[in-house]
């Protein structure tokens, strides 16, 4: 299984981090089997698991139930869980009691965490009792009521300083890597080559320390995804054709046929 001091090292030599944001079993185990980095199991369940229009609903719980089920299929895969929303936010001891939390219960390796200056004492505090933590700037989604909906960020000159101060003020309270979403690619590309620590784009462009998708996104589950989102496959319609074909099968008595049945 790989360390942060293995995705340091990665970052020094300019190999690529691979990392794939998923929630179950089956999932986490194919991930694994394709030999992927690490696993983000992302409060993007909220929307991609639950249906729901933001990740704002999920809770402390609904994080933990999914890392347990990722963990078992990938023991031997880095994982991180995403923080949700004000599981941190409220104060560093509850902050820190959370998350303890969350690699008690689930043996994931590390957690995540939105936010820039803002949250530089909680990291700090996290980093000192042994819990490694990554960072994520630019499109925060628990901030997008703030931020005026799911935008580009670092567009502005003052946009721009902002992510690029944060950054610094993120590698200096301890995190040990940092997600780069939906920025700009030179912005990203400068914060990639100033920063000791990886960054892993997502919408970010290709200069970044390393990539991460949503798998539901990658495998096309849905008909409709973001710009920066590239389809291996268009999983949704292969099952559809399949549950069709299934349905066809049952109604003509074609399934299940005598290989399929036990004598």
């Amino acid at each position: 299984m790989k360390t942060i001091l293995d995705f340091i090292e990665a970052k020094k030599n300019k190999k690529k981090i691979t990392m794939i944001s998923t929630y179950d079993y089956w999932s986490a185990m194919l991930c694994e089997k394709a030999g992927i980095d690490c696993i983000l199991v992302g409060d993007s369940l909220g929307m991609v698991i639950q249906g729901k229009e933001t990740t704002l609903p999920v809770k402390l719980e609904e994080m933990i139930y999914h890392t347990k089920a990722v963990k078992k299929g990938a023991p031997n895969t880095f994982i991180i869980v995403d923080m949700p929303f004000m599981s941190y936010q409220v104060n560093k001891d509850e902050a820190v009691k959370n998350a303890g939390k969350i690699l008690k219960e689930t043996g994931a390796n590390a957690v995540k965490l939105e936010g820039g200056e803002e949250i530089a004492e909680i990291v700090e505090k996290m980093v000192s009792v042994g819990i490694p933590v990554m960072g994520h700037l630019g499109l925060t989604p628990q901030s997008v009521h703030a931020l005026g909906g799911y935008r580009v960020q670092g567009r502005t000159k003052e946009q721009q300083k902002k992510i690029i101060k944060d950054s610094k003020i993120l590698e200096q309270a301890g995190v040990f890597s940092i997600v780069l979403e939906a920025v700009p690619s030179y912005l990203a590309e400068e914060i990639t080559e100033f920063l000791e620590i990886p960054t892993i784009g997502i919408g970010a462009g290709n200069k970044t320390d390393g990539q991460v998708l949503v798998l539901h996104d990658l495998i096309g589950i849905f008909e409709t995804t973001p710009k920066f989102v590239k389809k291996y496959m268009e999983a949704g319609k292969l099952i559809v054709e399949s549950l069709e074909k299934f349905k066809q099968e049952v109604q003509e008595g074609i399934f299940p046929d005598k290989e399929h049945t036990y004598e």
